[in-house]
């Protein structure tokens, strides 16, 4: 069973600990307020994993595209956690309530990092929690078998395909620690998925110099809406002690050179067909050996592992934490207002003159 390593568990003690600086989500009208859920568990090896989403292809705002679970409050009176939550059973399908969730298992909240600024001008609002097992203390989780019984779920196998994916397309999970890094920590993955883990590039926004991150998450476990099963792995030869095509190999009748001749030729055949299926472009991101996870979503990871592992990434981002001053300016120069005025958006003009407020 599933159990905190111990830099897992001082990740999550780091996390509980974090103060963020006063935050301008309270001074916000209602409609520019959101949140999303980081919701993070132990996978078998220890390690924490984090759960994304696939958006609908349906949805007007970022169709397609990897997500945390959230979105849009319901009322001024509505918490961000409370936000998170309502957003993460209307999405995702976790209960709001522990009683709710599968008996051995409850949602930890252990905090709120400094918002950010969305490019439909929304707060963002990230909310961390964690799927303990019930009755595992702060300390406990770090001993093998110490707080999981036989009886117990793994959350994986268990209680993620029970969820029911009703606003996106996909869920699936990221390892959590592997956005602090330019490569997929694991070896295997790095031999056997195709395609990098991370790239980044400097642009300008926000009147500076601003990381734009792309990581690409292996497709792992992924349970598609409106269904309980799972996915394709993203690693079909890992663990697999059989190579592929041995079947039928030994046994039966010898091959004849008129019957090898013609498997030669099939084969050949056959793998011209795949060439072609391989160079022809996917268009379902589902369809995709990785996922792609960038823009505000991938900061608020990056910022997340930050604070948790205590370390700064390998590669190059911007030092600060959420888009808090931003926000104060813009809100001062009587952007954020509470109806958005038709054709209103973000543009480097109007950066450029809340940078000088």
């Amino acid at each position: 069973m599933a159990y905190l390593s111990p830099t897992s568990a001082a990740a999550l003690a780091r996390i509980r600990a974090f103060v963020p600086p006063p935050t301008n989500y309270h001074s916000l009208p209602l409609t520019r307020r959101a949140a999303v859920l980081i919701l993070l568990f132990a996978d078998r090896s220890g390690g924490l994993r984090v759960v994304l989403t696939i958006r609908s292809t349906k949805l007007r705002n970022y169709a397609g595209q990897a997500a945390l679970p959230g979105g849009k409050a319901d009322s001024l009176e509505e918490s961000p956690w409370e936000t998170a939550r309502r957003e993460a059973w209307e999405e995702i399908g976790l209960p709001m309530g522990d009683g709710e969730i599968m008996r051995g298992w409850r949602v930890e909240r252990l905090g709120e990092l400094p918002c950010n600024l969305a490019v439909t001008e929304l707060g963002v609002r990230p909310c961390v929690g964690y799927l303990s097992p019930v009755g595992a203390g702060h300390g406990d989780e770090t001993k093998e078998g110490s707080t999981q019984s036989a009886s117990k779920p793994d959350p994986v196998s268990d209680l993620l395909p029970t969820l029911d994916a009703k606003e996106v397309a996909a869920v699936f999970t990221a390892p959590f620690q592997n956005f602090l890094r330019k490569e997929d920590i694991d070896e295997r993955v790095r031999k056997n998925v195709p395609g990098k883990w991370y790239n980044g590039t400097w642009v300008s926004w926000h009147e500076e110099a601003w990381r734009m991150h792309q990581f690409f998450v292996p497709k792992g476990m992924v349970f598609r809406s409106g269904t309980d099963k799972k996915g394709d792995d993203d690693n079909p030869a890992i663990g697999d002690e059989k190579a592929p095509g041995t079947s039928g190999l030994s046994g039966g009748p010898a091959e004849t050179s008129s019957n090898k001749k013609k498997r030669v030729q099939g084969k050949v055949i056959e793998e011209a067909r795949t060439k072609e299926k391989e160079a022809a472009a996917i268009t379902d991101p589902l369809d995709e050996p990785r996922y792609k996870v960038f823009g505000m979503t991938a900061r608020i990871l990056v910022d997340a592992a930050r604070v948790a592992y205590g370390e700064e990434p390998e590669y190059e981002h911007n030092s600060h934490f959420g888009d808090e001053d931003m926000i104060h300016r813009l809100m001062r120069m009587g952007r954020l207002a509470p109806i958005k005025k038709e054709g209103e958006t973000l543009t480097r003009e109007v950066m450029t003159a809340a940078a000088k407020m």
